[in-house]
């Protein structure tokens, strides 16, 4: 199943109906489920780099098949794969707010992303239209991307079992995307 051009559209617009009543310039992109551009949108007044990073959030989102949110643990817990992998596609990947997976009965159909405003505006809005367009909004995580695997690790390590840390780190990047 393809992303239709109309919910594209439709995000889009979505996007700028609430962009316009927060008082911002914001650009969006939507991309289908192989990173590919559908739509991207710079509203007027939008700052010029803005484009180009609501198109990496958005194929961030729908490459890796999870909210770019959710992808900041991985980055923590293994910061030189993550920025290996980050330059291998058609876009960086990035792991930051405001871009979100397309994700219709369990189906992964594209991404969304939004740039301009603050982090946490761009993740409101970004949640707020991808919900009202009837897209799935549960991603499970990743194991071995979980909050305080990362740092389990490091206090064995410093406690002078570096050998039982390794192994833990090792077991814990085994179900990380690779």
């Amino acid at each position: 199943m393809t992303l239709p051009f109309s919910d594209a559209r439709a995000l889009v617009d979505g996007v700028r109906a609430q962009a316009h009543e927060l008082g911002k310039a914001l650009s969006i992109a939507v991309v289908d489920y192989g990173g590919f551009v559908v739509l991207i949108e710079r509203m007027d007044g939008a700052r010029p780099m803005t484009p180009d990073i609501a198109l990496s959030k958005a194929y961030s989102a729908a490459v890796m098949q999870r909210p770019t949110a959710m992808l900041e643990n991985w980055r923590q817990s293994d910061p030189v794969f993550f920025t290996q992998v980050g330059r291998m596609g058609q876009r960086p990947i990035v792991a930051t707010k405001g871009g979100y997976t397309l994700k219709r009965d369990g189906e992964i159909l594209g991404g969304i992303g939004i740039s301009g405003g603050s982090p946490d505006e761009d993740e409101r809005i970004c949640t707020d239209v991808v919900r009202a367009a009837g897209f799935d909004l549960d991603f499970p995580q990743w194991a071995g991307s979980r909050a305080g695997q990362a740092g389990q690790a490091g206090q064995a390590g410093q406690a002078g079992q570096a050998g039982q840390a390794g192994q833990a780190g090792q077991a814990g990047q085994a179900g990380q995307p690779r």
